[in-house]
């Protein structure tokens, strides 16, 4: 009689073997539907299969349908249920059963894939609409959950996301009875603790529309978010109100934020990637401090890593960047709410920080591996911190004092809290930085924190020359209108001819613009965001190599582009600052014998300390912008770089270099004009929607932007049909290095730089001549040629 039932068994399991190999391999099935449902029902084994079943799972087990199967296939099953449970293993129960979920879940695999052949298609979605029709298997798979076996509760909550999933796509109505066991899990957290198995459905259904390529996603999404609303913002609420020290299970906690937090990244993503704004979409931005607050919990180490890794993610609107690439969705415009939203978190994160959230960050910890966090007895674990919380933490703060300065009318509020904050980040890098900064000039914090991850540098960078560009315009706005003199003063002087009156009165703003200029240059190098020596310590970390840029430039995993479109913008308008600031690092490697280009520079010395005097005409140049006395230069090449004051300016050209009032914000390639830099805006919707590809919605923003613009081929970033070659004359520049000065450590940076750029501008022409530049990047050449002009006309003036 054994052998028999072992025969029979083992018949049972080779059919299911061969069925699941036809389905690999996407080939049509020639018998009938009904006849391949009773090998694919896991209800048959479940009960034997479960350690922990509840009666109400052993209650539904029993359910079998309403379809009778084959008097010859009801015995092969009922005998092979028998032999099992009597005279095998619970192992080859197991097998079985996960032999079955694998083969539900490849047929709909195949049922969503365009490459299946149609006709083995239709079989497979007749098969699964009968078989989920015929039985109660999405009951059966909830009751898996419970199971001690973990691959088991795995392949369960995959199988049933797909099963739920493809009943959504083919508009089947869902279980009743499923609905009500997450609505029910859901909202009676923590009281019930099967809130966690709704969590990996639910997540696995997102991913799976995500993965999906069909037109109607968004739609499927609204049906699907709709039923779970309400009871996700409930859980929500009750999982970050718990206080972790006095829960005694504390394994099940942690288990359940990092489920939810997976599930909150691809409700947030399903926002960027889907035009859709549910509660539970926005309940981060709705009440941050929750999710922030478990930073400070006294919870492991790594679950801190993933929260703010998490936040980081939504404040650079860089959640689901993963799971939406290459098959992922289009991105979608930025929905109403998303300002306000963003605005809340900034306001959360440095709410938080000064409360003292830095302080409670631990870097000292196990750094993390992809293998895990042990190291091999034969191995020496390398000391050092833990570079991706320092790296988060830094970005939280930055991109937070970003977003808020842009919603910030105040100046004095600004300048304020910007002192505030980086002092405190400074603070909390400092010790795990060596050799340390620097204490009167911490600008190569960045290119320190982030040398390994360069699209979190250029992150950095672009947010700290945002906050600058912010704080200038701001400054130079309150001086022209509520300062010394106002444009309607200045206007009514003119035209009364009281031109003597005018000048006192341009006099006098210049001289308190200067002042201004002088504290503010003090307080960029202090506290480590003056975007020349930010952008020249970038440099130094790719060692003044013209091919990284290019990549960078090429690559739509950084905002490069955005962030060097700016810079060039400014160094245009503010050479002077630039080549003042690479005259005094030729300076300190000169007296100290060290090299930017090679190593970190001592960036600053003591005022006390004798520095070596340059004569006037090695600090600037008589280019366009330079308007030093030759007494400035000789004072500024003898403090440090905190301490250097910029030259005065005449009223002519104070109003002619003054920026102008803020007000809507200009496209990311929208830098046809040059002269219209400091007009740049920092839109939060168009600058941080980049998540499919840079340069496709950089298009998109420019048409929105400037719409029918004569100039809108030259700034177009779409692939060229042919090249749109200008006239190599027009377009590029060449540095005359005849007229560099023999001493080239006096003016060594800013050639190095310039050499650099020469050599980048000839790179991408290169490449635009040859049709392979992935947009138009005529405009960006003209800037570098302005640059390149402006360079020579300070060497010839030496």
């Amino acid at each position: 009689m054994r052998c028999i039932l072992a025969a029979k068994m083992k018949a049972f399991f080779e059919v299911l073997e061969q069925f699941y190999k036809k389905v690999l391999l996407g080939a049509t099935l020639e018998n009938e539907s009904q006849e391949y449902i009773f090998y694919l029902n896991p209800a048959v084994l479940a009960q034997d299969c479960s350690t922990a079943a509840s009666p109400e799972c052993s209650n539904r087990r029993g359910v079998q349908g309403r379809h009778q199967p084959p008097s010859t296939t009801l015995g092969t099953i009922s005998v092979v249920s028998v032999c099992l449970k009597r005279h095998s293993p619970t192992c080859s129960a197991r097998e079985i059963m996960l032999l079955q979920l694998t083969v539900i879940k490849v047929m709909i695999t195949r049922i969503l894939s365009v490459e299946t052949d149609f006709h083995a298609k239709e079989k497979y979605r007749d098969i699964i609409t009968i078989l989920l029709k015929s039985s109660d298997i999405d009951s059966t798979l909830t009751c898996m959950f419970q199971n001690s076996d973990k691959l088991l509760c795995h392949m369960a909550a995959k199988c049933l996301a797909l099963l739920l999933y493809f009943q959504m796509r083919e508009e089947i109505a869902l279980s009743n009875s499923w609905i009500a066991f997450c609505q029910t899990n859901l909202s009676e957290y923590p009281e019930n603790e099967k809130a966690v198995y709704c969590l990996w459905t639910l997540t696995f259904i997102i991913k799976e529309i995500f993965k999906d390529t069909c037109s109607q996603k968004t739609e499927i999404l609204k049906q699907f978010l709709t039923l779970f609303d309400t009871a996700f913002e409930v859980f929500y609420n009750s999982l970050f109100s718990q206080h972790f020290e006095s829960c005694q299970d504390t394994s099940k906690i942690i288990s359940s934020l990092i489920c939810s937090l997976e599930l909150l990244e691809l409700l947030i993503a399903s926002r960027v990637h889907l035009k859709l704004h549910f509660t539970c979409q926005r309940i981060l931005f709705l009440k941050p401090s929750c999710v922030l607050g478990v930073i400070t919990w006294p919870v492991q180490a790594f679950v801190k890593r993933r929260f703010i890794v998490f936040i980081k993610k939504c404040l650079l609107w860089k959640v689901g960047e993963d799971l939406c690439r290459g098959s992922g969705p289009a991105l979608m415009p930025p929905d109403q709410h998303l300002g306000v939203d963003m605005l809340a978190l900034a306001d959360a994160v440095l709410q938080a920080v000064d409360l003292g959230l830095l302080r409670t960050l631990s870097v000292h910890g196990k750094p993390p591996f992809f293998g895990g966090d042990e190291v091999q007895p034969a191995h020496e674990r390398v000391p050092g911190p833990d570079h991706v919380i320092l790296r988060a933490a830094s970005l939280l703060i930055i991109k937070s004092l970003e977003i808020k300065f842009q919603n910030c009318a105040s100046a004095n509020e600004m300048k304020v809290g910007l002192q505030n904050f980086m002092a405190e980040l400074l603070t909390f890098l400092k010790p795990h930085l060596q050799p340390s900064l620097q204490p009167h000039n911490a600008c190569e914090w960045i290119s320190r924190v982030f040398i390994e991850q360069d699209d979190d540098m250029v992150e950095a960078a672009r947010a700290s020359l945002g906050i600058y560009l912010t704080l200038i315009r701001e400054r130079d706005f309150l001086l022209m209108t509520n300062g010394t003199v106002s444009r309607c003063q200045f206007l009514t002087c003119i035209m009364a001819l009281l031109a003597v009156a005018a000048f006192r009165l341009e006099c006098k703003a210049a001289e308190r613009l200067t002042q201004e200029k002088e504290m503010c240059n003090h307080h960029t190098h202090e506290y480590g965001y003056n975007p020349h020596c930010v952008f020249l310590f970038l440099l130094k970390n790719i060692g003044f190599d013209a091919s990284v840029l290019l990549d960078f430039l090429i690559s739509s995993e950084t905002c490069f582009l955005e962030y060097f479109v700016k810079y060039l913008k400014l160094l245009q308008k503010d050479w002077t600052d630039f080549f003042t600031i690479c005259k005094y690092f030729d300076v300190t490697k000169s007296k100290d014998n060290i090299n930017i280009c090679a190593c970190s520079p001592s960036l600053v010395q003591d005022t006390s300390s004798n520095q070596t005097e340059l004569r006037p005409s090695a600090a600037l140049g008589n280019h366009r912008n330079a308007r030093a006395s030759g007494s400035w230069v000789s004072d500024a090449s003898s403090k440090p770089l905190n301490q250097l004051v910029m030259p005065k300016e005449t009223p002519a050209t104070l109003l002619a270099d003054s920026p102008s009032p803020p007000r809507a914000s200009q496209s990311l390639v929208d830098y046809d004009s040059s002269d219209d830099s400091e007009v740049e805006g920092t839109d939060q919707r168009s600058a941080n929607s980049k998540q499919v590809s840079l340069h496709q919605e950089a298009v998109k923003k420019f048409q929105d932007t400037v719409g029918t613009s004569g100039d809108e081929k030259e700034v177009s970033l779409e692939p060229q049909s042919r090249p749109l070659v200008p006239k190599q004359s027009n377009i590029l520049f060449s540095v005359d290095w005849d007229t560099v000065p023999n001493n080239v450590s006096e003016v060594g940076l800013s050639s190095k730089t310039l050499k650099c750029f020469e050599e980048l501008q000839s790179a991408v022409y290169r490449l635009q001549k040859k049709n392979l530049f992935p947009y138009n990047p005529t405009a960006l050449l003209k800037l570098l040629k302005c640059i390149g002009a402006i360079y020579n006309e300070s060497m010839n003036a030496l």
